[in-house]
């Protein structure tokens, strides 16, 4: 059975709202978490990015859900060794309710360094070499690595949780698909898209959770909803690999250029029709996915949450 979840964007928010939001994601019937890691936002109109591993601490204190990173890049910016500790303190702070989930990322956030981006082969086999690290360093036992991407001289995990955390890969495409199937505990991918999965179920992970989100914008007024989404979302429309290239937020304001208002009518779910957040939802049940993660984006989380506690989950999972 599908479960649903509240997804927190980093980029659109300060962290008391996010803590805000995720008591009302809890009281509204919402079961779990999901939370962005990013250094930039996707354009300055959205205007926020907290560390992910500070707001979790929070988060551990402020509700009682599980929680999973959609998604964490542990390659460039974050060292494996580093993103292996927080993910294992973020687990304890949890008490074993955390997922780990990874990517290869995005030139917007790891591009700060001043290190190459490189292209998404090599990406991957780092990915594939980060997660590997990882999982030595989650026994707590004494690691010592050295392979093409990473070395790790003696390093040692001394707060560990009882099991290691689920490291869920995220797939938009059928290569890193075939990768999450390999490698990953789960697959992350962002629409219900059947031969994502296919390829995922073929390269290994099969019996595997799929999890994904999905973008809403939930007004009294539509027209309101969708240009309000065109100004701070646009992004999720752009195209091929784009969000995987641009380095900056202002090279993605110049991309989204491309994304019309009548882009956003036609794609996004804006407005207050129930029936209309329920069947997006529902075309990820039909899919297949196993946990489906719902941000809401603007201002009326007030109403958001009270239409699907009262309306949209119950029709779900009545």
């Amino acid at each position: 059975m599908t479960t649903f979840g509240y997804f927190l964007s980093c980029e659109e928010f300060t962290p008391a709202q996010l803590l805000d939001q995720a008591g009302r994601a809890a009281d509204a019937g919402f079961t779990r978490l999901a939370i962005s890691d990013h250094f930039h936002p996707w354009n300055d109109a959205q205007g926020n990015s907290p560390l992910v591993w500070s707001v979790i601490g929070a988060l551990s204190r402020t509700v009682d859900l599980p929680i999973t990173t959609l998604v964490t890049c542990p390659t460039v910016r974050m060292h494996p060794v580093l993103t292996a500790q927080a993910a294992a303190t973020s687990s304890v702070l949890l008490n074993g309710c955390f997922t780990l989930g990874v990517g290869t990322g995005e030139a917007l956030n790891e591009h700060v360094l001043g290190d190459p981006w490189p292209p998404f082969a090599e990406r991957a086999e780092m990915l594939e070499e980060a997660v590997e690290v990882m999982r030595e360093l989650f026994t707590g036992r004494l690691v010592s690595h050295r392979g093409p991407h990473y070395t790790v001289e003696n390093a040692r995990l001394y707060t560990t949780p009882p099991e290691a955390p689920p490291v869920y890969v995220s797939g938009f495409g059928p290569n890193a698909a075939a990768l999450a199937g390999r490698i990953g505990d789960g697959l992350v991918t962002m629409t219900p898209d059947s031969g994502l999965i296919e390829a995922f179920r073929s390269a290994g992970g099969a019996g595997k959770p799929v999890i994904g989100g999905v973008k809403v914008c939930w007004s009294d007024d539509r027209d309101k909803a969708v240009d309000l989404v065109h100004r701070l979302w646009p992004t999720e429309l752009l195209p091929g690999e784009l969000a995987q290239i641009l380095p900056t937020p202002a090279h993605f304001e110049q991309a989204s250029e491309l994304v019309t208002v009548d882009m956003v009518r036609s794609t996004v779910t804006c407005g207050n029709d129930s029936e209309q957040h329920i069947a997006a939802l529902r075309a990820y049940v039909e899919t297949g996915f196993d946990e489906v993660y719902v941000g809401q984006i603007g201002p009326d989380h007030k109403e958001f949450f009270g239409h699907y506690r009262d309306t949209v989950l119950p029709a779900l999972t009545g």
